[in-house]
């Protein structure tokens, strides 16, 4: 049985390492420090009905009112979510809304080819789950709310 011993040796070793490789880089600052700026500015919405789909699909990451999950507390997922939340804040934000560089035209395109929001966050939102008449209602929404980038009339 030294063979057996040996193996769970280095298993014990390797579980060990994991353990301190995991509690080590909790002490990396980044992706812990969540902060939602003022809500400044919405767009007009087009009806009521759209703003809640955005804020039931959307907020978390493309508005200052994003609700932090517990695990964008423990790195490495921390990590991806800051970095999530700051590129999709950068990119369209419709609570700073107005200031220039605000890809809102976009977001029907994304919806449309299934880009946004994205599977893996999906996975864990299911309240992010539509119907398909739902789908479509928040599509024609976003079309009238920020135009269509994809439509040969607003390119």
């Amino acid at each position: 049985m030294p063979a057996a011993n040996s193996s769970l040796r280095f298993i014990a070793r390797i579980v060990l390492i994991g353990i301190a490789v995991l509690g080590a880089i909790q002490l990396v600052p980044y992706g812990r420090s969540h902060t939602n700026p003022p809500a400044e500015r919405e767009p007009a919405w087009d009806r009521p009905a759209t703003r809640e789909y955005f804020f039931r699909l959307c907020k978390n990451c493309h508005s200052n009112e994003t609700v932090w999950p517990w695990y964008s507390h423990v790195a490495p997922a921390s990590w991806m979510v800051q970095q999530d939340v700051d590129e999709a804040r950068r990119l369209f934000n419709v609570t700073e809304w107005g200031r220039p560089k605000n890809k809102g035209d976009e977001a029907a395109g994304e919806l449309r080819d299934h880009e946004m929001p994205p599977f893996f966050y999906r996975l864990v939102h299911p309240e992010t789950r539509l119907t398909a008449t739902e789908r479509d209602e928040f599509l024609q929404g976003l079309i009238r709310t920020f135009g269509d980038k994809t439509t040969p009339e607003k390119k």
